[in-house]
């Protein structure tokens, strides 16, 4: 896969447009994501995820061919959306999804193999209070929380995406993750 992403960020250089959208189409999903976890909103997610490609396209040059390029654009990601939570303003839409109706389609009117709407409520519930009690915590702590739990990547990869030491990160991880029990052990 390295070796694909290099030859695409090659032809991305030599100015070939197309290979940028290989490279969008690679990564949007989990830039999204990553996005999404940070500022909890699809809107917003959206906004700094297309913010992110268009910062990646400008700076390409700037981009170390050493490094996994994953890493380069999950660290325009998360610092854009860090960006967006300290000058946060209230962001509401028409068309944002109501908290619960996640399941709600015209799908949903056939009967299916699956949990019990009853129980699909708890766990829609349980999972929204974790990612709520997740929201509340400080910025620094929230990244690093996402990027281990919710995104899965290693200590070394965090510490590349937040341009931090791994120490750092092993120690806000720590901090993040006791201030998300004591968070959850008061509900």
């Amino acid at each position: 896969m390295d070796i694909v992403v290099k030859k695409i960020v090659r032809e991305v250089k030599r100015g070939n447009q197309d290979a940028f959208a290989e490279l969008v189409d690679l990564y949007k999903d989990k830039v999204f994501h990553i996005a999404y976890r940070m500022l909890g909103n699809a809107h917003e997610a959206q906004d700094v995820s297309q913010e992110a490609f268009l910062r990646a396209y400008t700076n390409i040059e700037s981009y170390d061919e050493n490094r996994k390029f994953s890493t380069w654009i999950f660290r325009i990601a998360t610092n854009l959306s860090i960006d967006r939570i300290r000058r946060k303003k209230p962001d509401f839409h028409l068309e944002d999804q109501v908290s619960g109706t996640d399941n709600l389609d015209y799908h949903s009117q056939f009967a299916a193999d699956i949990d019990l709407p009853e129980d699909q409520v708890v766990k829609l519930e349980m999972q929204q209070w974790i990612q709520d009690e997740i929201m509340a915590l400080p910025p620094k702590y929230r990244s690093a929380i996402i990027l281990k739990y919710l995104e899965d990547l290693s200590l070394k990869e965090i510490s590349e995406v937040m341009n931090l030491p791994v120490a750092t990160v092993k120690t806000r991880i720590h901090r993040g993750r006791e201030a998300l029990r004591k968070r959850l052990g008061q509900a």
